[in-house]
This record gives structure tokens, C-alpha cells and sequence, in this order.
């Protein structure tokens, strides 16, 4: 009998949620029987919590840890990449990712990373306060800790993977992440979205040091890219299982371009990065974590009407200033 929590989404293969200590609680990781073992999808954040639901998990579905075969990491973040150093140990299996990824995995995750300070040094450029900044770099330290041991990464260069015995084409979607991949099984429909598209929440897209300058512009190609594709089922990394797929882009599409329209407005005067977030994201009280992300994205949507002409930028007392 299955865990409750265990949903099947195909022909042997399995929803997991492993819990994560951030408000969407759980990222859903996939579990797929193969022919000679098991392959999987995702791992999760590196907390005793995760290590036992994966422990779980593995005695509900009859694995052996080293009946693993392959573990597929669709994206570097800490909620899906931290636990990989540790799931090696256990199973031994190749762990794989994009390129891209695995060169931001070493940049942010690996020890010689130098993330934490160049974010602050950014954010600082864009009107973040020094205590707040310190804050930030602080948090991503700290968060650096939750993705260990690093794990031997191989990159994924392949067209297609097995998942459940068969085979899902590999589609680069970067905006969430540079190297962020999505897998498609054109005869059963399914589309496994990771973080590219959610059911209520819209995907955090923001602006890094040593990652793309506009990525807001790479997540409306993908995107579109994906809205092309014939899918009855997408499986997200957080939240519901997806069955109105299209619907659910455009209500995305409208989501940014409701945030743009606001963000140009709020640049008439001249405004720096921090104070346009201020005024979008400041009406509820933000951890630094949330602030990372709260500027960060604010960044992307800045960036963007920046590359599309709708507001310039200049330097006043050593900051940036947006103005349109």
C-alpha cells in the first residue's frame, strides 16, 4: 500500500513530496521504474526532514538505494539540486545536468564560490541598504550549507532520457534558470515542467551575477516554446498537477506583463531596483531571503524594458537609477 502522500502519474512513475523549509512546503520530485532499476528526477533541500521522507519513500516503493540507476537534476537550485551530494553516497548513480547548470552549480554551490558577496555587491549597486545587503550575503552562506557534499556531476547533453521506460524528449527552458530543463513524453502527453510553469504561483525569474542579464526575455521564449506542445498533464515541481496547460501560460503572460506595465510606471521619476521592489513587494515584512528574491526579480523586469527600450538607465551617487 502507498503512502497517501505518493501519487503514480503514469506507468511507474511516481509523484514524491519531499519537505522543504520554505512557505511551498514540499517540492514533488519524480520516482521512475525501469527496466534494470530506477531513475529520478530532483532531489530536494538538504534537511533531516527531506532525508527521511526520501528514506520513506524508498521502503513505501520496494527501492534499494542502489537499484538507482540515474538521478536527473533539472536545475542547480538548492530546493531541487541540495540533497544530490548525499543521494550519490547512497545509491552511487551518475547525477546529471544541463551544461549551464552545471557551470552555475560550481559557481554558487562549489567551494572556491564567491555568490554570496558579488550578489551583495550588486544588490548594493541597485539601492539596497548596507545592513540589508549584509543580511542577503549572510542568508546565501548559510544556504550554501544545505547543498553538501557536492556531488560528481555529468552534464546532459542528451535529446531524449528514459523515464518509466520511455522516452521524453529533453527541452531547454532558460528564464528560471539558464539551464533549466523540461521533459516531454509526446504519447502520454506529459509534460514534467519542474519550475518553468506552476500551477499558482508564477516561477521566480531573476537577475544573478555570472547568469544571463535578461532572463525574463529567455522565460517568454520558452514559454512559447512549450505552449506549442500537445500536452494534457504538466507535472510542476511545487504546487498541483497542471491539466489546463495553456490557460495556465496566458494567465502567466498577463501576470508579467501587469508587473511591467506597473514597473515602467513607478520608473517616471527615476527610481533604483530597490526602491521600485520597495514599492511592489514592501507592503508585507520580507526575510532577507524573500528580499533576494523580491529585488532579484525586480531586476529581471527592469532589465527587460530596458532591453526593449521603454526605460533607460543612469548612474546618481554610484547607483543605478531606472527612469523612463
Amino acid at each position: 500500500m502507498l503512502h497517501k502522500e505518493i501519487e503514480a502519474v503514469g506507468d511507474g512513475i511516481y509523484r514524491v513530496p519531499i519537505p522543504v523549509p520554505f512557505p511551498m512546503k514540499y517540492v514533488y520530485c519524480y520516482v521512475c521504474q525501469e527496466t534494470d532499476g530506477w531513475s529520478l528526477v530532483d532531489v530536494g533541500f538538504r534537511c533531516p526532514e527531506a532525508m527521511h521522507a526520501w528514506e520513506a519513500a524508498f521502503r513505501q516503493l520496494g527501492i534499494k538505494p542502489r537499484h538507482v540507476r540515474a538521478i536527473y537534476i533539472t536545475h542547480f537550485h538548492p530546493d531541487h539540486f541540495g540533497l544530490a551530494g548525499w543521494m550519490q553516497q547512497q545509491t552511487e548513480a551518475p547525477i546529471w545536468i544541463s551544461e549551464p547548470d552545471q557551470a552555475m552549480a560550481e559557481r554558487v554551490w562549489g567551494e572556491e564560490s564567491s555568490q554570496a558577496s558579488e550578489v551583495a555587491a550588486l544588490f548594493r549597486r541597485h539601492g539596497v541598504p548596507d545592513e540589508l545587503a549584509a543580511e542577503i550575503e549572510e542568508n546565501m552562506w548559510k544556504l550554501s550549507l544545505r547543498v553538501s557534499p557536492f556531488p560528481v556531476l555529468t552534464v546532459l547533453d542528451h535529446r531524449e532520457i528514459v523515464l518509466g521506460q520511455r522516452r521524453w524528449a529533453v527541452i531547454p527552458v532558460p528564464g528560471h534558470s539558464d539551464g533549466l530543463v523540461s521533459f516531454y513524453q509526446p504519447e502520454s502527453r506529459q509534460l514534467l515542467v519542474s519550475d518553468h510553469v506552476l500551477d499558482r504561483i508564477t516561477p521566480n525569474i531573476s537577475v544573478w551575477p555570472g547568469a544571463h542579464p535578461n532572463p525574463l526575455e529567455q522565460y517568454f521564449a520558452s514559454l512559447r516554446k512549450v505552449e506549442a506542445l500537445d500536452v494534457d498533464i504538466a507535472l510542476p515541481a511545487h504546487g498541483a498537477v497542471i491539466r489546463q496547460f495553456r490557460e495556465r501560460i496566458s494567465d502567466i503572460f498577463r501576470h508579467h506583463e501587469q508587473r511591467l506595465q506597473k514597473m515602467k510606471t513607478l520608473t517616471e521619476k527615476g527610481r533604483t531596483a530597490y526602491e521600485v521592489a520597495h514599492l511592489v513587494f514592501g507592503h508585507k515584512p520580507l526575510t532577507a531571503h524573500q528580499w533576494r528574491f523580491a529585488v532579484a526579480e525586480t531586476l529581471a523586469h527592469l532589465e527587460y524594458l530596458r532591453s526593449i527600450g521603454q526605460v533607460q538607465t543612469e548612474e546618481r551617487d554610484n547607483l543605478i537609477v531606472y527612469g523612463s
